[in-house]
């Protein structure tokens, strides 16, 4: 049986070629207008899976340019009608369909009051891009399976690409333009033990740090809406601060460790709870002590995270349909989600 989901998650090494070849001129504007007029503040606009894909960019951001980020409360616009100061404002919106009011309506306002704006949107002609100054097309094709799989993917890499060119940081750029042949390396990891593990949760904590926090956060809301596990994504660090009390016997944790400084932290803190019992799934490269699901190295570790959400998009479809659900109709969900 074959789903949506699975589908276009292994179409995603495409999507992100299609955007790598596309709009060159418009990220080298947009991160030359960066350069030359550094903003005062940046924001990012989003929700759900674009949120997650958000957060990735947010932390890359602030660890590669050293720029704080927010991410906005949308109802202190869209609600509470506040009237905040956009001078020096650059706010990126990201998005699949472009269609949420309390996107547009932000991104409307920053621009009428002089910030820069950005839409990161698979749908070019929607009302998100239309409000925004500066459109980026993700260029991940239609999407039909409600759970987000490629374009979230491509929203990823927007990011990066953003990060990179205002960087002008060459090594990420070249390593983005290797990324779909390790996109298609990370759909070869056998991640079958997973489903194993996980066919009878009904809870589960996904831990990440870093730049691997975002899948981690993207994780576990696939596992909510296509396998109805209540799953929890924490920091490895934030995990200590009250949530491990929960940990018991048998407790399921999966733990993203990518390669880079939080690796061996991640990595102590799975070997850590195994020994109290939990049944840890640790997603690591090949090679990695106590590793059950292995991780594709790209070409610049900024980028495993991506490569790691890959491997784990296919695994979470095989649970959904081993718990006898279908991953393209998660219950009270639709493709397209209108919030305020």
């Amino acid at each position: 049986m074959t789903t949506r989901m699975l589908e276009e998650s292994r179409e995603a090494p495409q999507a992100v070629a299609r955007q790598l070849e596309a709009d060159a001129d418009a990220y080298a504007a947009l991160t030359q207008g960066l350069r030359d007029t550094p903003p005062q503040s940046v924001l990012t606009v989003a929700r759900g899976s674009s949120d997650h894909a958000a957060h990735y960019m947010a932390y890359l951001v602030m660890a590669r340019l050293g720029r704080l980020v927010t991410s906005l409360p949308m109802s202190v616009v869209t609600l509470y009608q506040s009237q905040m100061r956009c001078e020096g404002l650059v706010s990126l919106a990201f998005s699949q369909s472009g269609q949420s009011p309390d996107l547009v309506s932000p991104t409307r306002f920053f621009r009428s009051g002089g910030a820069r704006t950005v839409a990161i949107v698979n749908q070019p002609d929607s009302p998100l891009a239309e409000a925004a100054q500066w459109v980026l097309p993700l260029h991940a094709g239609p999407e039909r399976s409600v759970a987000a799989t490629k374009s979230y993917i491509a929203q990823l890499v927007a990011g990066a690409r953003i990060v990179a060119g205002w960087r002008e940081d060459q090594a990420l750029l070249a390593a983005l333009h290797q990324l779909p042949l390790s996109l298609a390396q990370a759909l070869d990891c056998d991640w079958t033990s997973g489903v194993e593990a996980l066919r009878g949760a009904n809870r589960l904590f996904v831990i990440g740090r870093g730049t691997g926090l975002a899948i981690a956060m993207e994780a576990a809301l696939k596992f909510k809406e296509t396998c109805n596990i209540q799953a929890e994504a924490f920091s490895g660090a934030e995990v200590k601060h009250g949530p491990m009390a929960l940990v018991e016997e048998g407790y399921p944790l999966l733990v993203f460790a990518p390669r880079g400084p939080a690796q061996a932290g991640l990595i102590a803190l799975a070997a850590e709870m195994r020994e109290r019992g939990a049944r840890v799934l640790l997603a690591a490269p090949l090679g990695t002590p106590g590793a059950e699901l292995p991780l594709a190295q790209t070409a610049h570790e900024d980028l495993d995270p991506i490569a790691a959400v890959q491997s784990f998009y296919p695994m979470v479809e095989a649970l959904a349909r081993a718990r006898g659900l279908d991953p393209d109709q998660p219950r009270h969900l639709a493709k397209v989600t209108k919030t305020h």
